[in-house]
């Protein structure tokens, strides 16, 4: 079987788990500008959104990440609704002779293909692999299932997990052997509608990046080289980690063309009564997403959560003072708790009396909490309570009276503070390259590079030869939607040749 492999891998040296130190304290030992991945490492297990398990690249999700996933999930779910997209669930296992029917699709997926190969201790007659992917899955039920022009458009999505198994380096939410994700899969009767969909896709997955995960995204085209495989195009929202100087693909939006159609032959007969091939999308997120979100916005005191995705928007605190009786102090928490929450904001109080006030400051820092309220004697006989910001340590004392208004105000302000800090500093990484010298300069900077650019496949080839090395090798990240004035007569960055296009480049995870 597939998971008895990886553990027999695992113990001959073929994926090493990562060790994370435990600590007795609440603290990181590892700051973020000086050792971003063990700082990433220790961020993702002390604030406890995953857990390492027993076999490499694989996770324990726990509940503090599965409630930002739960959130994304319901704004995207109910949004595909509207546009008329219905839930599905496909099997997990396909059988080798569909997965391979598109050979470019499958070549591009095969190394990373896991496959079962037994049940109990006999052999497979038949190997069956995992899905990696989902069109080869769906699209024989497409054949089946559309007919004639009024099948169409079929629009479906499904909610599942994927395993992608073959690689060396995996990273908690951004490089895993399993991970979560939403698939949609549609197919339509013009290629305007398909190409209509794509991009207003590609917008629903601006909007989880910046509108929940406050995570600026340039909404952009793959290249040749970089787009799915079998595809027609790929559209992508781009981020970028300033820290390790690499591009994110945030999401992607697919026009697969008549490609699979003609592969699976997926025909309708039109009003005319003509024979014709569907036109097909797919796209999808992860829970990637979460992994930029932690690297974009955490600080050396653990996790930063935008208030819209936190599981817990304000944590109250109870702060005794010296023979100060608590029965008081700590109804006032539970009621603030109340109030706040009739108002729907996730709120909730720490009223365990095992552990100082300084220790649940650091706790609920480590967990990215967005807003802390305190609640001392000197704050009752005021009527008012404390609040302080996690985003930048801002202290308000505002009165009980105006509790809700405030908090939501609050709230709002850090989102944007949070998504116009992260956006400064991708913005402040951005590096614009026109001769091959500027390009490499700015490359060793870490930068994300603007670079006028031929678009042509081999020069980018070129571009991954000559950049190859021990962090790896650059390549195109996106052709940005929103293009800069191009001047007649600009050159290529790379071949010198004439340049058609402005084009984002870096190395990438």
């Amino acid at each position: 079987m597939a998971d008895q492999g990886a553990k027999k891998s695992n113990a001959k040296g073929g994926g090493k788990k990562k060790e994370v130190k435990k600590e007795t304290g609440l603290g990181l030992s590892k700051k973020k500008d000086e050792n971003f991945g063990e700082w990433y490492s220790e961020v993702v297990v002390n604030s406890e959104m995953i857990e390492y398990y027993d076999i490499s690249g694989c996770y324990i999700l726990r509940p503090w990440t599965i409630a930002i996933w739960e959130t994304m999930q319901a704004f995207f779910d109910a949004e595909i609704k509207k546009m008329k997209i219905k839930n599905c669930y496909f099997p997990l296992f396909v059988s080798p002779s569909v997965l391979e029917r598109e050979k470019d699709h499958i070549e591009g997926f095969a190394p990373e293909v896991a496959w079962v190969t037994k049940s109990g201790k006999s052999d497979l007659e038949v190997p069956i692999a995992i899905r990696p992917t989902s069109e080869t899955v769906m699209y024989p039920y497409f054949a089946k299932w559309i007919r004639g022009h009024r099948d169409l458009p079929l629009k479906l999505n499904q909610w599942c997990n994927v395993v992608r198994w073959e690689f060396s380096n995996p990273t908690p939410f951004i490089r895993s052997r399993e991970f979560l994700w939403q698939e949609g899969h549609t197919a339509f009767a013009t290629k305007a509608e398909a190409d209509e969909e794509v991009l207003e896709i590609l917008e629903l997955y601006r909007r989880i990046y910046e509108d929940y995960l406050a995570v600026p995204v340039v909404k952009g085209k793959k290249s040749e080289n970089e787009k799915f495989a079998g595809g027609l195009y790929t559209t992508s929202v781009e981020a970028f980690i300033p820290n390790t100087g690499r591009g994110v693909q945030g999401a992607t939006s697919h026009c697969l063309g008549q490609n699979f159609a003609k592969m699976f032959e997926i025909n309708f007969e039109n009003e005319n009564r003509e024979k014709g091939m569907v036109w097909q999308n797919s796209w999808a997120y992860s829970t990637r997403t979460i992994g930029v979100m932690v690297m974009v916005h955490g600080d050396d005191k653990g996790l930063v959560l935008p208030p819209k995705v936190a599981a817990i928007q304000a944590i109250v605190v109870p702060v005794p003072y010296k023979n100060t009786p608590m029965e008081e102090i700590y109804d006032a928490c539970l009621k603030t708790v109340d109030t706040l929450t009739k108002a729907g904001i996730r709120a909730e109080a720490d009223l365990s009396d095992n552990q100082t006030p300084g220790w649940k400051y650091s706790h609920w820092e480590m967990k990215g909490v967005p807003l802390r309220i305190e609640i001392g004697p000197k704050d009752l006989e005021k009527n008012q309570v404390r609040v302080v910001r996690r985003d930048n340590s801002a202290k308000e004392d505002i009165p009980v009276s105006t509790l809700v208004e405030q908090v939501q105000d609050i709230l709002a302000k850090i989102h944007e503070n949070l998504f116009n800090v992260a956006k400064e500093k991708r913005d402040a990484s951005i590096k614009v390259a026109k001769t091959w010298e500027e390009f490499m300069e700015a490359l060793n900077q870490k930068k994300m590079i603007l670079a006028p650019w031929c678009d042509e496949q081999e020069v980018e080839e070129d571009v991954k030869k000559r950049t190859k090395g021990e962090i790896g090798a650059a390549k195109s990240l996106c052709t940005p939607f929103e293009q800069p004035e191009l001047p007649e007569g600009t050159l290529c960055f790379a071949s010198g040749k004439p340049a058609k296009k402005w084009t984002y480049w870096g190395r990438s995870y």
